[in-house]
């Protein structure tokens, strides 16, 4: 990392200097980087740097553009939502952003450190409970709330984004089912913000797996949680778990939204008729996806 970048780290994070960067790993596509920066005489004894680096070799495509306009959503989220989430929809707190020309910096709280240092591929029971939780009180926590700044319409597999995907299928029943399930979703009349990619591994674990904090909020938008719900239950709950599961979420969102001016009743009713919906369009997108 050249020196204007330890620099710049530095003041976000106010340490008096940058003894250690850890990689973690590379960004989806080869994107950029994710460090662990070792800190001396700040707050904190190490912090998350999220350093977004498009490839060159990537041209005018739109999943190019779906990417990079996905790191200003992201930076967009920490710079102005991340500090509304609370205790319940616990985030990373953010030191601080920076967007230029195809370049993306992000200094984050380091969840590992924070008691959050478990990673689990397939949660079941109490974890996957604890994500669940996690999306009712973030959902709770911006209803009705406009995604300035962010996905009009959160998620990266929702159908205006994924047209190639659609085409893949066309002559298949979800292809002529694919225009009405968009619409049912997309005309929800309670709306809140979805994180967009609510899969385990953007969960992080407290050490006895009933607490979670999550990441990557880089198709943060407006939706119906549904989205979110679907996502995260899909290929790992039926019958009757999924049953289980999907009452334990509005049992959570009832919760969560009591406190608040909304009418929880009618957001349960209409969400739990969305549910179907919403799972079935994230069906659409793979099968064009695996096609």
């Amino acid at each position: 990392m050249e020196g204007a970048l330890r620099g710049w780290l530095e003041q976000a994070t106010g340490a008096k200097r940058i003894d250690r960067l850890e990689r973690i790993q590379s960004l989806w596509g080869g994107y950029g980087e994710l460090y662990r920066a070792h800190l001396t005489g700040a707050a904190v004894e190490t912090a998350i740097v999220k350093w977004v680096r498009p490839p060159a070799r990537r041209g005018g495509d739109a999943s190019h553009r779906r990417k990079c306009r996905s790191y200003d959503v992201e930076t967009a989220f920490y710079r102005v939502y991340a500090s509304r989430c609370g205790d319940e929809a616990r985030v990373a707190t953010a030191f601080g952003q920076r967007a230029r020309e195809n370049e993306w910096l992000l200094a984050l709280e380091d969840l590992d450190a924070a008691g959050y240092p478990r990673r689990i591929r397939d949660p079941r029971g109490a974890e996957l409970e604890a994500c669940l939780a996690w999306l009712a009180a973030f959902h709770a926590r911006f209803m009705s709330t406009s995604p300035d700044g962010l996905w009009s319409e959160g998620t990266y597999w929702h159908l205006a984004t994924r047209q190639d995907e659609l085409e893949a299928i066309r002559g298949t029943a979800l292809f002529d089912r694919a225009p009405e399930l968009d619409r049912r979703l997309r005309q929800a009349h309670h709306r809140s913000f979805v994180h967009g990619d609510a899969k385990p591994a953007n969960f992080c674990f407290s050490a006895d797996g009933r607490r979670v904090a999550a990441v990557d909020f880089q198709y943060v938008g407006g939706g119906s949680g549904m989205r979110d719900v679907a996502y995260l239950l899909h290929g790992s709950a039926s019958g009757a778990a999924e049953r289980r599961a999907l009452d334990f979420y509005f049992e959570h969102l009832r919760a969560s939204l009591a406190p608040l001016p909304f009418d929880a009743v009618g957001v349960e009713e209409e969400w739990r008729e969305l549910y179907a919906a919403a799972g079935s369009d994230f069906d659409r997108f793979l099968a064009g996806w695996r096609m």
